[in-house]
């Protein structure tokens, strides 16, 4: 079984060239999938490609670099079969949910030697 690389693309990225490096290197059009939102144009896209060893996968890791890819995502044992949007999206969703963020910095604020409970001699 095949792993999927899906990536989140800008919104002005080109998904036709993405098709068109992805198929200059080898992959077939059967294994990707770009998922287009059809209401707006200004939306971010996603695009799923099955790759099959780690070669694979540096390739198609190089092409979305290239075509202004914001964040990737590996889904090992599934086909692209499997990769329907909902699928991904949920799965992304759980990963995002799970991620642990960055916190801003957090100042520790200690007592100094004023007044504290202790009895001193």
């Amino acid at each position: 079984m095949s792993n999927i690389l899906a990536g989140l693309f800008e919104h002005h990225s080109d998904y036709k060239k993405l098709e068109s490096d992805l198929e200059d290197s080898g992959f077939q059009n059967s294994d990707y999938i770009i998922y287009l939102n059809s209401e707006t144009s200004n939306i971010q896209y996603l695009a799923s490609v099955a790759v099959k060893d780690n070669e694979q996968l540096d390739i198609a890791r190089s092409i979305f670099s290239q075509n202004k890819v914001i964040k990737t995502y590996l889904f090992e044992n599934m086909s692209i079969d499997q990769a329907n949007y909902e699928t991904i999206k949920k799965y992304i969703d759980a990963r995002n949910r799970a991620e642990i963020h960055n916190s801003p910095d957090i100042k520790i604020k200690t007592s100094s030697d004023g007044m504290n409970s202790e009895v001193k001699f």
